[in-house]
């Protein structure tokens, strides 16, 4: 992959930047709750389809219950490199009637809802930065827009998407928060486990010796785990604890749920083998028994700061007057499925802060930033 000297990179017009925030606040007054993508569907792809985007949808509805598919959009270039560019259409709870106003640069929402930044914000830099490409009528690389549905909901969508269809020699997914600039080359493997504990029930007043308590066992492991942060790459975590009928009654049953993560993938395996052993250890030291079923959410991916898309990527930062920095996330994102799939993956801060809340929020200039990046990036590619 080319990496030119670094480029001259003037400031976009007023027009293009007045665009760009019109965008983005178009998105986020659309209703688009996981599930519930399809009208941010039709927007994006109406604005792609105007550019010469030859947009598809793909098959995935009925498997991710949502009410349309991953939208792919792809636009031929001029060299034979090829850029994916991925965001998430889905925002979480509360998203509906989000009402965006713009105080001193700073985005929010005039309601009681989440903005939605996270992840609009990427689809309207994807948006702009495309549309910037190809009226530049300029050498860029083919472009592939993958954006995804009910990526809040255990990055449902990507997971559902054909692998074979997101392939590129670099796929930025625009979807980490921090100001532009930042580029996650790390992110974890992430197990999740929902655990049932047997006992027997008998009542506790009158011959609690001839029960067996399950949340007595649940207790048992819980306190014997190492949870929190483990190390630096490392964390453990117990969810959630239920079970028991009655106060007079002693549990038959109890139900935990737990997860662990880790950017090292070997470390992973440890701290879920432990965690189920001592599960296991816990439930038959008190006479019992426990079934537990693991689940894989993702896999993890790590990229090294001399590797050559970090390089390519925070030159194009410096291209636009961005300070790169390079960090490792305990979250995980489409970026996960992507580069689990094979694909060269980075993901990019968005600028979004507060997310997930109320008060979450974007500068504009931050926007207009992440926009530019995008923009250098493919520029870049195409020498």
């Amino acid at each position: 992959m080319p990496r030119p000297s670094a480029l001259p990179f003037e400031p976009r017009s007023q027009m293009t930047s007045d665009r760009l925030l019109e965008t983005f606040l178009d998105l986020v007054r659309i209703d688009s709750p996981s599930c519930s993508e399809a009208a941010v569907a039709s927007y994006c792809a109406d604005r792609l389809a105007g550019l010469g985007f030859d947009v598809t949808f793909d098959t995935s509805a009925p498997v991710t219950g949502s009410d349309t598919g991953n939208l792919f959009a792809r636009l031929s270039g001029s060299t034979d490199t090829r850029l994916v560019l991925s965001a998430h259409m889905d925002c979480v709870a509360p998203c509906l009637g989000v009402e965006p106003r713009v105080d001193d640069g700073v985005i929010s929402s005039a309601g009681e809802t989440v903005l939605g930044a996270d992840d609009k914000a990427g689809i309207a830099a994807i948006l702009e930065a495309v549309e910037r490409l190809v009226t530049r009528s300029e050498p860029h690389p083919e472009l592939l827009v993958v954006l995804t549905v009910s990526e809040e909901t255990g990055l449902t969508g990507a997971k559902a998407l054909d692998p074979t269809a997101v392939v590129g020699d670099l796929c930025l997914v625009l979807d980490a928060d921090g100001a532009p600039g930042g580029i996650v080359i790390g992110a974890p493997t992430h197990y999740t486990f929902a655990a049932t504990f047997h006992g027997k029930a008998s009542h506790a007043g009158v011959a609690p010796e001839e029960g067996t308590s399950a949340l007595v066992m649940a207790s048992r492991a819980i306190a014997a785990m190492s949870l929190g942060r483990l190390d630096e790459q490392t964390t453990a975590n117990i969810g959630s604890v239920d079970g028991g009928t009655a106060t007079n009654v002693v549990p038959a049953m109890a139900h935990v749920t737990g997860e662990c993560r880790s950017i090292d993938s070997g470390r992973v395996e440890d701290v879920r083998l432990q965690m189920d052993e001592t599960m296991r250890d816990a439930a038959g030291a008190e006479g019992g028994t426990v079934d537990i079923v693991w689940t894989r959410e993702y896999v993890g991916f790590s990229s090294n700061t001399e590797d050559e898309i970090v390089k390519l990527v925070a030159d194009s930062c410096a291209d636009v007057g961005l300070t790169p920095r390079t960090f490792t996330t305990g979250g995980g994102s489409d970026g996960n499925v992507f580069a689990a799939a094979g694909v060269p993956t980075l993901v990019l801060s968005c600028g979004m802060q507060a997310v997930h809340s109320t008060e979450e929020r974007l500068n504009v200039a931050d926007l207009q930033a992440l926009t530019s990046l995008v923009e250098a990036v493919a520029t870049r590619m195409a020498g």
